[in-house]
């Protein structure tokens, strides 16, 4: 008997250190997470991200997105982050360059779905994703006709362009996905004489564009690059349409510094329909395009032309030779905030930016390194309609465009045109009490302006943040932003005396479609933020970029806003894609030669 307690014993003990073991790397017990499938959810710049995260032995084996509402080819991110996930068996990630809010959006769904398990991060097995995986970079030398730099807008146009010329064509892009600023822009379209136009009567010509741009940059510009653009703006957006595939929407926008309404929309109003559709272009004409593979110097032969690129990948150097040439289109410099001070003191670190991270003046560094000249580095644009936490630009301000919108200060007054030019609007705004603006539309303005149909994740960011306020009345309104109510009143009764005589004159604004009459009342909370850098590489209308001494370096194109000299002091809204399109194609095909 006394052996046989000992051996029951023994055995007992045998199986409470059994019970008790880790697994290998743990530091925990065995399965202490149940295994299963968990949900989880988190807020991501377009709004709810929802993710399926499977758990087994303590181990993330699988994520699921759901639903989300993010921006296409920024939604790439979470491709990434869910490789980097499994890999490491960690939530524990840096967000994606670029892509930082869909980032922490996504991460905060996976850490709820950890939660809901009933288990903290800390619960899972710890696993070394660097075991291994060697961090000497491969060497790879290869050729091709053509390398762009950037794919972005104006890059996919001068890739789509080469490639249907009959060039071997290559992208290489810094970010882990495409887009750039035109991705996260309106990317509304200035094109004189356009299709719209003809069915509202509206008389429009290149010339007039000409004008307008030429004032908008208090004569900066240079003319040649400007008529280059306007005389081949329409061309360029009948191509988007009909070669790439965009769809424009069946009503125009009237941006400040234009004297018509000219300007063509995307559909959804979002930079988002032109980068799909000429990502399938690309996809369809099969351009590859290298990501996570910033350029870093520009090879040059004997003469000086430029016969190649350098470039750095996540595990491999590239040396990419050129048969025929390279094209920068890498954007420009609004998020280098360096790079501002050093051509503009006064644009420094306390202005918020909208542009991509990957703004940051790379082409243009390179390409100064060879010899290339640069032009109007001291030009930046600040866009008035921004987020005061973020310096996103924000959609609400479509509204304006339609002419639908009355800004005001605290005090409740008017103080500047509301389709003024962005310089001027921007630094009225930053005079104003606060440094901000409010900007009001009625119900009306609300319902025309499309607001809720193509930016309710925008909306409904703004109202968690006290950035947006709806409201049955003008009192209601003004407490919610502490504006002084008899003002405000005041102030729409005398606009709306100015819509029924079709005449501003306090401010002359140049359209009064509609009354600030009927409830509900939307206001939003805004400042400036930098929009665009007008400085940059010098070129020709052939899109040739120029040195120093007024030459031309073979085998070197530019397009986009990494070029200078076409917006002057100021570029006047929806410009922009008419830049991009039209000597991004120019750039292409004459590369293409």
């Amino acid at each position: 008997m006394k052996k046989f307690f000992t051996w029951l014993l023994i055995m007992i003990l045998s199986l409470s250190l059994t019970a008790c073991g880790t697994s290998v790397g743990s530091g925990s017990a065995t399965s202490t997470i149940k295994d299963g499938t968990y949900t989880g959810e988190g807020i991501g710049k377009g709004g709810p991200i929802k993710v399926e995260v499977t758990i087994k032995d303590d181990t993330i084996t699988g994520i699921k997105v759901v639903s989300h509402s993010e921006t296409e080819g920024l939604d790439k991110s979470m491709d990434t982050l869910t490789e980097n996930i499994l890999k490491t068996n960690s939530a524990d990630q840096d967000a994606i360059s670029g892509c930082t809010l869909t980032s922490k959006g996504f991460l905060e769904a996976v850490n709820a779905a950890i939660a809901s398990a009933g288990a903290t991060p800390d619960m899972l097995k710890k696993i070394d994703g660097n075991v291994g995986v060697t961090t000497e970079k491969k060497n790879v030398e290869e050729t091709r006709d053509i390398v762009i730099i950037g794919a972005g807008g104006a890059g996919f146009n001068a890739a789509i362009e080469a490639k249907m010329a009959g060039s071997d064509v290559l992208i290489i892009e810094k970010l882990p996905v495409a887009g750039g600023n035109t991705l996260i822009s309106g990317a509304e379209y200035a094109a004189p004489g356009n299709w719209l136009q003809k069915k509202e009567n509206i008389s429009d010509n290149p010339q007039l564009m000409i004008e307008d741009t030429l004032k908008g940059g208090d004569h900066k510009n240079d003319p040649e690059l400007v008529k280059t653009v306007a005389e081949n703006a329409l061309d360029g957006a009948v191509w988007l349409r009909d070669v790439v595939g965009v769809e424009w929407e069946d009503e125009l926008m009237f941006f400040g510094g234009h004297s018509v309404k000219r300007s063509l929309i995307p559909l959804g109003a979002s930079g988002q329909e032109i980068i799909k559709k000429q990502l399938a272009k690309a996809e369809e004409l099969n351009i590859p395009i290298y990501y996570d593979t910033p350029a870093t110097e520009l090879i040059t032969d004997k003469s000086g032309k430029v016969v190649g690129v350098k470039a750095e990948g996540t595990d491999t150097n590239y040396t990419i030779h050129t048969n025929k040439a390279v094209i920068i289109a890498t954007g420009g410099f609004g998020s280098n905030i360096e790079m501002r001070k050093k051509y503009n003191p006064d644009i420094d670190e306390t202005i918020l930016s909208t542009n991509s991270v990957g703004s940051t003046g790379d082409g243009i560094v390179m390409a100064e390194k060879i010899g290339a000249a640069l032009t109007g580095m001291e030009y930046i644009q600040t866009y008035p309609i921004c987020d005061p936490l973020t310096g996103t630009l924000l959609y609400y301000d479509d509204a304006r465009l339609y002419g639908h919108t009355v800004i005001v200060n605290k005090e409740g007054k008017r103080f500047v045109e509301e389709l003024g030019r962005r310089d001027v609007m921007s630094m009225a705004i930053k005079a104003q009490t606060g440094h901000a603006a409010y900007e009001l539309i009625d119900h009306n303005g609300f319902v025309e302006s499309k607001l809720q149909e193509n930016h309710a994740a925008e909306l409904d960011y703004l109202y968690k943040n006290d950035l947006l306020v709806k409201a049955d009345t003008l009192d209601e309104v003004a407490a919610f932003f502490e504006i002084e109510a008899e003002e405000l009143k005041k102030t729409v009764t005398n606009y709306n005396s100015y819509v029924d005589a079709g005449k501003d004159p306090e401010f002359n604004k140049r359209s009064l479609p509609s009354k600030i009459e009927k409830g509900p009342f939307y206001m939003i909370k805004a400042v400036p933020a930098v929009h665009h850098t007008m400085g940059g590489i010098k070129i020709n209308p052939n899109a040739q970029v120029i040195n120093t001494e007024g030459k031309v370096i073979e085998g070197l194109y530019a397009a986009g806003e990494v070029t200078g000299g076409i917006h002057g002091t100021n570029r006047l809204g929806s410009n922009a894609l008419a830049d991009i399109t039209v000597f991004g194609r120019i750039a292409g095909q004459n590369a293409a030669k």
